[in-house]
């Protein structure tokens, strides 16, 4: 693609080097993907539906029958996964539908019962109950479900006893901090498996961590910005966390995508310090605006030709 890119081949030969190259997928290739496509929605499908049948017979159905069905079906999906543990893709389809029913039976129970648990401990049992299984799978995408389900039990846990842990950081700012450090640690434990243990090979789980671990500071550094508030810890870590973006993602495991990431995060938080001072609490003069827009399109631009630059030196 480079070698088009740069005009190295003429626009009469691109096709022929498409086809040498194949960069075009093939129609078996097609018929692959479809088949795998077809069988992650099938079986993501049965998972949901046991979840939606129970909703909307809620009122029709007992007590006995709604627990019947959730714990054949999770009996059925972990019976697939065993029995086609030589199938890799099989497996990976039905062990993931096993942990969606794990969910399904844990706010069965809630719901029946009426145990009167808070939301985040839902969410949080599920992480735990399911633990063993993501963690035989070694599966990319379970990692970030289970991820995802301790992201959703601690904002629902600060949500619900904020106060428990709003002394270790700033009032309000925990649950950004919280965040922060759970999914920044869970970055840096993916890369060090990525290296050293040959873990998931695919880079889109980094790339969702990383988000997971810029949004929550990117927050903070802007929270910081419109409260006015005196010094604070963000002053420290996002420079830092930036530092260690720019060290780790361009020069020891080159990532165009997290360098832009950070880009976006500057700009972002550049633009409300300057709509901060130029504009004010609520005075919108169109000459702060024009100039608020012209900031943002040199600081934009600036990071494209900057993004390009590194694209061209790792590509060369």
């Amino acid at each position: 693609m480079s070698l088009i890119e740069r005009g190295t081949i003429p626009p009469e030969q691109v096709a022929r080097a498409v086809d040498v190259a194949a960069l075009s997928p093939s129609s078996r290739a097609w018929a692959v993907l479809i088949d795998r496509l077809l069988l992650w929605l099938g079986g993501l499908a049965l998972a949901f539906a046991v979840l939606f049948f129970i909703a909307y017979n809620w009122a029709e159905m007992g007590r006995w029958p709604r627990f019947a069905l959730v714990q054949v079906a999770l009996v059925l999906a972990a019976g697939v996964a065993v029995w086609g543990s030589t199938r890799r893709l099989i497996f990976k389809v039905a062990i993931t539908a096993a942990s969606l029913l794990v969910g399904v039976l844990l706010a069965l129970v809630g719901q029946v019962y009426q145990t009167g648990a808070d939301p985040w401990q839902l969410f949080f049992a599920w992480a735990v109950f399911t633990l063993p299984w993501v963690w035989v799978a070694r599966f990319d995408v379970l990692w970030v479900l289970w991820l995802g389900l301790l992201n959703v039990a601690l904002w629902l846990y600060v949500d619900t006893w904020g106060g428990a842990l709003d002394g270790w950081f700033i009032q309000s700012d925990a649950i950004f901090w919280w965040l922060f450090a759970l999914n920044t640690t869970a970055l840096a434990v993916w890369e060090w498996g990525l290296k050293r243990r040959g873990w998931c090979s695919s880079r889109w789980g980094v790339r969702l961590l990383a988000l997971g671990s810029g949004v929550p500071v990117t927050f903070l550094m802007m929270t910081w910005i419109v409260n006015s508030a005196s010094f604070t810890p963000t002053l420290v870590v996002y420079p830092l966390w930036l530092a260690a973006l720019y060290g780790v993602y361009r020069r020891l495991c080159p990532d165009l995508l997290l360098v832009a990431g950070g880009c976006v995060s500057v700009i972002s938080v550049v633009t409300l310090l300057l709509a901060r001072f130029l504009i004010g609490k609520d005075e919108w003069q169109a000459d702060s605006m024009l100039m608020l827009a012209l900031v943002v399109l040199v600081m934009g631009a600036g990071a494209v030709v900057w993004l390009k630059r590194l694209h061209r030196e790792a590509t060369q």
